[in-house]
């Protein structure tokens, strides 16, 4: 008679199934592992990647900013260049006019107090000394012309008249001759002031060109 231990059998069959239910476990928890893993390194390589493409975004742009800085610091010290041209024109402009200001300001006080027929011949200005010589037809157009130079406050008071003489034009004692007489004034320039306005003064009308005689009225 053969005994067939059929509880001995399933004890053994249960035991491989349960060692092969751990193997297949560790299998797949490694699998799981692997799969975890690789991803995380995809994730990882792909972050770098963006990252490395915006910081190469970022240095191109930085570039670009850096080009634009450099153009325009460029066209600013051309700029500071022509201002600073400008200036020193300005400047220049400004002693120009400082230094002729006293010579116009004169030749229009003395025209401006030229009388009728009078005229001037000479105006010659020596630093602060000024000689003018002229001509007049009449004693009054003279002592007008002395008195208006004296009005204003470029001059200083008294005006000199150094030197008078007449001289008959056209031959004396001959019909139609004309008595002229010649004379020479000197004065002194006033001292300078800002902003100090010369007063024209004098009754006389706008003469002629310097050298040439007024006409007779």
């Amino acid at each position: 008679m053969i005994r067939i231990n059929l509880v001995g059998v399933d004890r053994q069959k249960t035991k491989k199934a349960a060692i092969f239910d751990v193997g297949k476990q560790i299998t797949v928890a490694c699998s799981l592992i692997l799969v975890i893993a690789a991803l995380g390194i995809g994730w990882w390589y792909w972050s770098l990647n963006q990252a490395s493409t915006r910081v190469d975004q970022e240095l191109a742009a930085t570039e670009q900013e850096r080009a634009r800085l450099q153009s325009l610091l460029a066209e600013v010290r051309t700029f500071e260049a022509q201002r600073g041209q400008l200036q020193q024109r300005v400047a220049l402009i400004e002693q120009l006019r400082s230094g002729q200001s006293v010579p116009v300001m004169l030749l229009d006080h003395v025209s401006r107090s030229l009388p009728d027929m009078l005229w001037l011949t000479e105006m010659v200005q020596e630093g602060d000394a000024v000689t003018i010589s002229g001509q007049s037809t009449t004693l009054i157009a003279l002592s007008d012309f002395v008195g208006n130079l004296g009005n204003g406050a470029l001059l200083q008071k008294p005006i000199e008249l150094v030197n008078s003489q007449v001289e008959t034009v056209g031959g004396a004692g001959q019909p139609g001759g004309v008595d002229l007489i010649k004379f020479t004034v000197k004065a002194q320039l006033a001292p300078r002031k800002p902003a100090s306005a010369v007063t024209p003064a004098g009754r006389g009308a706008i003469p002629p060109a310097t050298g040439a005689p007024a006409a007779a009225r």
